[in-house]
């Protein structure tokens, strides 16, 4: 495997994906603030693209400067949160919506001017007022009584429906993952068998927005020109590879070094480079 700042040199933007590659269940990974600034030295144009949806631009920043990740602006933060809001605020322009997530996740993204409920609260005999319902986190309610509440309400009533995290899972130690949202929306969604709006990678829409977004600093950049670094397959990798943007799979996160080759034979999802990290 060759250092992932010979390989990053050859482009002229890095989009990096931030749990599993700035950092992970220790925290900011060792070395990370020295490959940013690798970065900045060389004129290579930075995004972080995350599918968290529980906090905002500059509430990411915070995050990266609490652990020792100062040289991160907000504005280079792209999140699967940001894009599920924009729907809703030109999508969604009356009744309820109702949410399986925490508080502070509703405040960032469901700020439609719209009342908010959370699914604890949903009245199955009296929710005709809720126009939409969307899946923010894994957090913030209780895994029983608010999953069957949501699967009953949207057994009952046909509205939209949001998952504003596609992430199936989460590491949480070196071998041990968690369920994340992407993974409760796809139970319910396979349950019902209803097609969700999903928002964050490997959905095109965070890529397409990221390029954009870019291309404000940098006009005549091309996609070939732009690696996406990612510590997941089904994500990152198949994301970026859809979008047409060169790719790299890292061992720090969700994908151990033992079981990449057998789980890229498997998916076909084939990264064009492989490094350890973005710090080797």
């Amino acid at each position: 495997m060759r250092h992932f700042n010979s390989i990053a040199k050859q482009y002229k933007a890095v989009f990096l994906d931030s749990y599993g590659v700035l950092k992970n269940h220790k925290g900011l990974i060792e070395g990370v603030e020295d490959t940013i600034s690798f970065l900045r030295d060389e004129g290579i144009l930075l995004r972080v693209l995350t599918n968290d949806a529980s906090r905002s631009q500059a509430q990411q920043a915070e995050v990266f400067a609490d652990l020792g990740l100062t040289n991160i602006k907000k504005e280079e933060i792209i999140t699967s949160g940001m894009l599920a809001r924009q729907f809703l605020e030109n999508k969604i322009t009356e009744g309820k919506i109702g949410y399986l997530g925490t508080e502070n996740s509703a405040e960032y993204i469901l700020q439609s001017g719209l009342q908010k409920i959370p699914a604890r609260d949903i009245n199955l005999d009296d929710a005709d007022d809720i126009t939409a319902f969307v899946f923010l986190d894994d957090e913030g309610f209780d895994w029983n009584f608010d999953i069957n509440t949501t699967v009953n309400f949207l057994r009952r009533k046909n509205v939209p429906v949001i998952v504003a995290n596609t992430d199936k899972y989460y590491p949480v130690s070196k071998n041990d993952v968690a369920v994340a949202t992407g993974g409760i929306a796809e139970l319910v969604q396979n349950m019902l068998e209803k097609e969700f709006i999903e928002f964050g990678k490997p959905d095109s829409q965070m890529f397409m927005h990221a390029y954009e977004h870019l291309l404000e600093e940098e006009p005549d950049i091309h996609r070939y020109e732009i690696l996406m670094v990612g510590d997941t397959l089904h994500t990152d990798i198949l994301g970026g590879n859809k979008f047409g943007l060169k790719t790299m799979l890292v061992f720090s996160g969700n994908t151990r070094k033992e079981n990449a080759e057998l789980q890229i034979s498997a998916t076909g999802i084939i990264p064009d480079y492989i490094c350890g990290s973005i710090v080797e």
